[in-house]
């Protein structure tokens, strides 16, 4: 694959990136509707693919925050074009890596040292590249060891490239006013966190500490005397990504197995630790040979204030959403309905959420759950499909729900197409053994 020498850090140099992204977007949907005047049966497919290339050749020599946004839009399957999935999803582990120079500087000025200094052996050619960071295979005493160096320029440069995004966020998910800044302070405060790679170094060793008890998943061990700022070390652990796993697996007890380790992990940490990983993309998951889920990169972990967690799974219980006066409440409290929403507000948003979570919390509502059941995937994708035709919606102010729903429906939404993926029957509470 092709190295990059130079990432564009300056807020000019990374703002006409964009621009020239925008232009080309503009093209193919001019050759769409020209193409369209002769052939009225043309679909969107081609303009779809041709708009995903596009966008994410303009947004991988970015790399950063910017490819992060591409990351984050291909783990929701059901809600965009499948062109869009496939190319961001190349986001989440497979983007030209940096330069050996450049990987040498970094480490010269983290350090004071060169890599060949530090280990007894280095590759200088990156084995893994994604949106922040990419990972290079070292070997110490013997061990082999993963290195992730983050991409220069990336931490200054995450409010400038949330400031361009913002206009296109604004016009995709209907944001007005000026309460939709705190939802874009919570991804650029989470962003900030996840190039801090000191802070990952303890995430990850907390989580590590807190969910090695777990049956069937693995983590590898952390090494903060070969970790800065800018630079962390692990365990090198070998396996096949997940979607790679999933694409060939054919073992349903396997895919069982993998799954309820999944499944368990996510729970724990979200009931018991009140802190989750959220980030649950297939490039964050390996299987070894022995069939073992491998979990790795803990920069994204969202923590879970009590007044949100409380409100947020009484919901998941039945009687609650049954309960017109108990609904409405809880709703209050998530911010989905506001004080000073007009009682067609009040109304419309109460079903809009009442069909979404009656949908969304159906894994929760037996003591087993099918994840290969592809009706509860399909009515998903049908519930998407029927918001994005709404006219009415797109009238109404699209501010709805605490800033924390914004990862935690990310990490749900994640979770979820990985144990569709494996085709995983679960036990819903078999995390409480822990």
């Amino acid at each position: 694959m092709k190295t990059i020498d130079y990432i564009p850090t300056s807020k000019i140099e990374r703002a006409s990136k964009l621009v020239q992204t925008g232009a080309k977007i503009g093209v193919n949907y001019i050759k769409h509707y020209a193409e369209k005047m002769v052939n009225s049966d043309l679909t969107r497919d081609k303009l779809n693919e041709n708009n995903a290339e596009d966008i994410y050749d303009g947004l991988k020599s970015l790399k950063g925050s910017a490819l992060k946004v591409a990351q984050m839009l291909s783990m929701d399957k059901n809600f965009l074009p499948q062109a869009y999935v496939e190319k961001f999803s190349l986001s989440q582990f497979s983007v030209p890596p940096l330069s050996a120079p450049l990987v040498l500087k970094t480490f010269k000025t983290n350090f004071g040292k060169t890599p060949y200094e530090i280990f007894d052996e280095f590759n200088a050619n990156s084995v893994n590249a994604a949106s922040i960071g990419q990972v290079h295979l070292a070997v110490k005493d013997g061990k082999k060891l993963a290195v992730k160096i983050q991409y220069p320029g990336v931490a200054n440069s995450i409010s400038s490239d949330l400031a361009l995004v913002k206009p296109i966020a604004i016009r995709m998910f209907n944001l007005q006013g000026k309460d939709s800044d705190k939802y874009f302070k919570e991804v650029e405060d989470k962003l900030i966190e996840e190039t801090n790679y000191l802070l990952e170094l303890q995430q990850s060793q907390e989580v590590v500490q807190a969910c090695s008890k777990i049956e069937n998943i693995l983590f590898p061990n952390y090494y903060p005397e070969f970790s800065s700022e800018k630079i962390i070390t692990m365990d090198w652990m070998s396996g096949l990504h997940l979607s790679e796993f999933t694409a060939k697996n054919s073992d349903q007890e396997v895919g069982d197995k993998l799954g309820q380790a999944l499944w368990d992990f996510y729970m724990y940490q979200i009931h018991v630790l009140r802190k989750v990983h959220a980030d649950p993309h297939p490039g964050n998951f390996l299987v070894d040979e022995n069939n073992q889920l491998i979990a790795l990169d803990f920069g994204c972990m969202k923590q879970i204030p009590d007044d949100f967690y409380v409100p947020y799974f009484e919901l998941i219980n039945k009687n609650v959403i049954t309960d017109e006066t108990l609904f409405n409440q809880k709703l209050f409290e998530l911010e989905i309905l506001r004080p000073d929403d007009s009682a067609s507000e009040i109304a419309y948003f109460t079903e809009m959420f009442h069909d979404l979570l009656s949908l969304f919390t159906q894994p929760f509502q037996k003591e087993t759950f099918d994840f290969s059941d592809e009706t509860f995937f399909d009515n998903i994708a049908k519930l998407g499909e029927r918001f994005t035709n709404d006219t009415n919606l797109k009238k109404m102010n699209g501010n709805r729900g605490s800033k924390h729903f914004i990862y935690m429906n990310r990490t749900f939404f994640g979770l979820y197409n990985l144990m569709f993926d494996l085709k995983a029957k679960i036990v819903v509470e078999n995390y409480m053994k822990y």
